[in-house]
C-alpha cells in the first residue's frame, strides 16, 4: 500500500518543526508541499533526509514554492507548467517516483478578482487551462498520474463554510469552478471526495476570526488521481491534527492510501 499526501505548508521553514512531527508520525511514502517560501539553497534538505526522503523542489525567494518528497527517488520531468515560458513563478513541479508521475500543485489564488476580470484571476484562468492541457497529454500517453496540491478551488458551496460570504471570491467563481470541472470530467478522480461525501469536511482554515475554532473552513487542497490510480484507492482523509499545533500553517494535509497492486511499483 502507498501513501499518498499533499500540505500546504505556508512555509516550510517556519513550520519546519510540524513538518518533522507529521513525517515521522504519519510515514507517507511521497508528499506533495506547496508554498514553501525559500529558493533551493534555503531549503531544509538535511533535515528532511534524515528521515530518509529524497526531495526535489521549485523555489521562489518568500513567495510559492513546490516540492515532491519520497522514499525513492525522484526523477524531474517538468520544473513548470508546459505552455507559458515567461512564467516566473514556481507553482509546479512533476516528477516520476515509485514508477508513477506526480505534480505538485500551487495554483494561483486569483484574488482580487474584480468580478472575474482582474490580471491576477485571468492568469489563474490560463493557468489552469494549461493544466487540463497537461492531463490531457499525460492521459494520451496512458501515464498513472497523481495532480496534488492548493488548487485555490472550492469546487461546490458544499466546500465552504459560508458560500454566500464567498460570492465574488476567485475561489467559487463560476469561470474557476467550470475550468476545475473541466480537469475533472477528463475522468480524473477526487481522492477524498470519492470516499466521504461529508459536509464541512474542510483543509484550511483562515488565522483570523477564530475560523479553526468554530471550524469555518475551505476544502481548497485536493489529490486528483488518473484513472488508473482511481481504480486502486483504497482510503483517503484530511488530518487536522497538524492544524491543531503551534503556529501551523493554515492548511492541514489530505492523503490517500492506493494498493500498489498492478500498478508496476517496484
Amino acid at each position: 500500500m502507498l501513501k499518498i499526501a499533499t500540505w500546504n505548508v505556508n512555509s516550510v521553514n517556519a513550520r519546519l518543526p510540524n513538518l518533522i512531527e507529521w513525517l515521522e508520525f504519519s510515514k507517507p511514502d511521497v508528499v506533495l508541499l506547496q508554498e514553501l517560501k525559500c529558493q533551493e539553497n534555503n531549503f531544509p534538505r538535511i533535515e528532511i533526509g534524515s528521515l530518509n526522503y529524497h526531495a526535489e523542489l521549485v523555489g521562489q525567494k518568500a513567495y510559492n514554492g513546490v516540492a515532491i518528497l519520497s522514499k525513492q527517488p525522484i526523477k524531474i520531468h517538468h520544473s513548470m507548467l508546459p505552455g507559458n515560458s515567461n512564467d516566473e513563478q514556481a507553482r509546479y513541479i512533476e516528477v516520476d517516483t515509485f514508477g508513477l508521475r506526480f505534480a505538485s500543485i500551487y495554483l494561483p489564488n486569483g484574488n482580487p478578482s474584480e468580478n472575474g476580470k482582474s490580471d491576477k484571476f485571468l492568469y489563474k484562468l490560463d493557468w489552469m487551462s494549461r493544466l487540463i492541457v497537461r492531463a490531457k497529454r499525460l492521459i494520451k500517453k496512458n501515464e498513472p498520474f497523481v495532480l496534488g496540491g492548493d488548487f485555490n478551488i472550492c469546487p461546490t458551496d458544499d466546500d465552504l463554510y459560508d458560500p454566500k460570504a464567498f460570492t465574488n471570491d476567485a475561489l467559487c467563481l463560476p469561470e474557476a469552478r467550470l475550468k476545475f470541472f473541466e480537469l475533472m470530467n477528463l475522468g480524473l478522480v477526487n481522492a477524498v471526495k470519492a470516499l466521504d461525501n461529508t459536509t464541512r469536511l474542510y483543509s484550511y482554515w483562515d488565522y483570523q476570526r477564530g475560523a479553526w475554532q468554530k471550524n469555518d473552513g475551505l476544502l481548497i487542497d485536493h489529490l486528483i488521481l488518473s484513472p488508473q490510480i482511481a481504480d486502486r484507492l483504497i482510503d483517503s482523509g484530511i488530518d487536522k491534527t497538524p492544524r491543531g499545533k503551534e503556529k501551523p500553517s493554515d492548511h492541514t494535509p489530505v492523503w490517500c492510501h492506493i494498493s500498489e497492486q498492478n500498478l508496476n511499483i517496484p
